[in-house]
């Protein structure tokens, strides 16, 4: 390998690690995918390569599209880096450099296919030609798969939690504990979306009668104020100290946009999250 594909290799390693970590969701399976994708570049007669950042794209997508088909006897590997803190006002940081847990259980409903040409294509700009190799398909089927992808990933852009978000989010709260159906509806936008990852899969409930009618999950029945990503939060144990469920809400002017929560065990056991408020 000459000193100039290693300087240009050196020069789209963060891209690359950013392009993996987006599809998997994971920074270790990110460094896993580039340091393979190097050792394929340090093994491939360059006089081969017509566009070394192509190519480069090229390898990363299908390595990261390998792992997506084999992860599912490790899917909890992206949940490890979802971040997790006790909630306080002095904890109005910036948001954390982690997927979001909105965007990861979306993106959970995803097939690997439809996970790699939305990613590429909506948060990296790839054009769909370059996609459709990746994936050993045309050009069009390409376009539609990011296209199906899209119409299931609604996900406003997140604002770090403020007093005004906790406020929404504890009342939201409050009403589902005390069954006040009306108080729901008026803390949810009309098309807010709940999507709850369980041992069985992803679930997804659209808009906000359908929200409120089962408002009684986890995080409802009591918790511990966290922050989630960022992202105002509960987090609710069983009477035994093992985590029920995670959850987090996204509120734009003044309504509950998306719920995420996670109630899969496998994935709250390899989340670092806080201790329960107490020994029971």
């Amino acid at each position: 390998m000459t000193d100039r594909v290693a300087s240009t290799f050196e020069a789209q390693r963060d891209r690359l690690r950013a392009v993996a970590h987006r599809i998997l969701g994971s920074h270790a399976d990110a460094e896993d995918v580039v340091q393979e994708a190097w050792l394929r570049l340090s093994r491939q007669d360059e006089a081969t390569i017509e566009n070394l950042d192509g190519w480069l794209t090229t390898v990363v997508g299908r390595l990261s599209l390998d792992v997506l088909r084999s992860r599912r006897a490790r899917s909890e590997a992206a949940y490890e880096e979802i971040v997790v803190t006790v909630d306080s006002p002095e904890e109005d940081a910036e948001l954390a450099d982690s997927v979001g847990l909105a965007l990861l259980v979306v993106l959970e409903t995803l097939g690997p296919s439809e996970r790699l040409a939305f990613v590429l294509h909506d948060l990296f700009a790839v054009p769909f030609e370059e996609i459709g190799r990746i994936l050993g398909k045309s050009t069009a089927a390409a376009k539609m798969l990011a296209s199906r992808a899209r119409r299931k990933v609604r996900t406003p852009s997140p604002s770090p939690a403020g007093p005004s978000q906790r406020e929404v989010v504890q009342a939201f709260l409050t009403a589902a504990r005390d069954g006040d159906f009306s108080s729901l509806l008026r803390v949810l936008d009309p098309e807010v979306r709940l999507t709850v990852d369980t041992p069985d899969g992803v679930v997804v409930v659209l808009g906000a009668t359908n929200v409120a009618a089962g408002a009684r999950f986890g995080a409802a029945a009591g918790g511990r104020s966290v922050l989630v990503g960022g992202l105002p939060g509960v987090v609710a144990w069983r009477a035994d100290g093992t985590p029920l469920s995670v959850v987090a809400f996204t509120v734009v002017d003044g309504r509950i946009t998306g719920i995420a929560a996670v109630a899969d065990p496998v994935k709250l056991a390899s989340m670092a999250l806080p201790e329960p408020p107490e020994t029971r």
